[in-house]
């Protein structure tokens, strides 16, 4: 492990660096920046950028040359895992993502890794260029979506506020709907390990919908996968960090750090960070927790906040982040004063 580079030395040493507060923002890469617009539209459709392993990889540097944040985050989707076990997926400007009907019987490993090849050579090609560039001190972060937020969107066949169909199914089939877990935590695994195989130095597992469950299923559908994929991440790979990211949690982020055995958990707004400092923070790596309405507006408020977070996490492991992703209209210039608040 490189220790040169400031978020992978937290996660080897688990004390502060004092003298840097190490940084990166989820949805880093998109479109509240020019040159991805531009790109975009040379693209096609979503799914064609996310498969183009060149313009991907080109996607994944944009913010790291403008900000050099410590991490680049792989340009890519959760949904691809779907889309590779053979669930139909497009994207629908203004309407977000779309999916085929459910249906388990279609599902399969059949066209899998061919489907994920490419996103495995844009992770071979994003750590040449760091390397390349110059960029030396920046983590390079793989991720995929967590089996949950995976099934909900699988179930819905697109975004919704409630998820109830996918309920329904948990809840009501149960079989069926532990099939499926079993699927996304098996698919899931494999991902992970091809991206770590092909350069990701720390992977992040999104579970942006475990906030809509009570205790007992959130137990059974985020902690227990959760284990389960790291408890086979870490005896092939045991010194890559792999991070979580239950989004509305509320209390039960302490079992989940407990229980899943991530070595660093995200906090999404929501969560009080003198909490997080003294219950998390013992046990992993924290990072968090900016509100992304307060990047979009910037000014006085984004400061005070910024301000607030830095001072109650600084003590312990920490990583800079924001409580979910930038929001297409933040106007660039505001990551450059966020930029400017971490390095006075």
């Amino acid at each position: 492990m490189n220790i040169q580079k400031p978020i992978l030395e937290l996660f080897q040493t688990k004390q502060p660096n004092r003298q840097k507060v190490p940084w990166w923002m989820m949805r880093q890469a998109g479109r509240y920046l020019p040159e991805y617009r531009e790109l975009r539209k040379e693209a096609g459709s979503f799914l064609d950028l996310v498969y183009n392993p060149q313009m991907a990889c080109e996607v994944t540097m944009q913010p790291i040359r403008r900000y050099g944040m410590d991490a680049a985050i792989l340009f890519s989707d959760i949904l691809v895992i779907p889309h590779a076990l053979g669930q139909n997926v497009s994207f629908v400007a203004g309407e977000g993502p779309k999916l085929s009907s459910f249906d388990f019987s279609k599902l399969g490993f059949k066209t899998f890794d061919q489907t994920l090849s490419p996103i495995y050579e844009t992770v071979s090609n994003v750590r040449s260029a760091l390397s390349h560039e110059g960029f030396n001190h920046t983590a390079h972060f793989g991720f995929a979506g967590a089996p949950w937020t995976v099934a909900c969107y699988m179930i819905e066949g697109g975004g919704s506020k409630t998820f109830e169909k996918t309920k329904i199914m948990a809840y009501g089939r149960p079989q069926e709907f532990n099939d499926l877990m079993d699927l996304l935590i098996e698919s899931t695994t494999t991902y992970l390990l091809g991206q770590i195989k092909a350069g990701a130095e720390v992977v992040q597992l999104f579970d942006s919908w475990a906030g809509l469950l009570d205790e007992d299923a959130f137990r059974k559908f985020v902690i227990h996968p959760t284990k389960k994929i790291v408890k086979t991440l870490k005896e092939q790979y045991p010194d890559i960090p792999v991070i979580g990211f239950p989004r509305g949690a509320g209390n039960l982020y302490l079992p989940y750090v407990q229980e899943t055995g991530i070595d660093g958990v995200g906090i999404d707004p929501s969560v009080p960070t003198k909490w997080a400092a003294r219950l998390l923070q013992p046990l992993c790596v924290v990072q968090g927790n900016l509100d992304p309405v307060r990047l979009l507006c910037g000014g006085d408020d984004l400061a005070l906040a910024a301000e607030k977070i830095i001072n109650d996490l600084k003590d312990g492991a920490f990583i800079f982040n924001l409580g979910h992703g930038v929001i297409k209209e933040t106007d660039p210039k505001n990551i450059d004063f966020l930029k400017s608040l971490l390095y006075p």
